[in-house]
């Protein structure tokens, strides 16, 4: 039972992140995770799969601050990756 939820619950975390780096590609404002992809999904949800649609939206997090963390997040683990990387190749000028 735990691991189910557990699993539902990182599903919607992954999802979060994966449509939080689409607003950032977009440019568009934060909050348009909860002003409009969020009623979308609900949308298109209720008429794909009509019994269960809001309890998948729910596991979402997409409110404005929680778009801007995982954006941050993100940004700061490419940072990282890109720092560690240029430390470890060898160049020449």
């Amino acid at each position: 039972m735990f691991a189910s939820t557990s699993q539902r619950d990182d599903n919607g975390l992954q999802e979060s992140y994966n449509i939080s780096l689409l607003i950032a590609k977009s440019g568009k404002s934060h909050t348009i995770g909860e002003e409009l992809i969020l009623p979308t999904l609900e949308e298109v949800l209720k008429t794909v799969i009509p019994k269960s649609a809001s309890d998948i939206i729910k596991r979402i997090p997409l409110s404005n601050n929680m778009v801007e963390r995982s954006i941050d997040e993100m940004s700061q683990d490419i940072e990282s990756f890109l720092c560690d990387y240029l430390q470890t190749t060898h160049f020449s000028l």
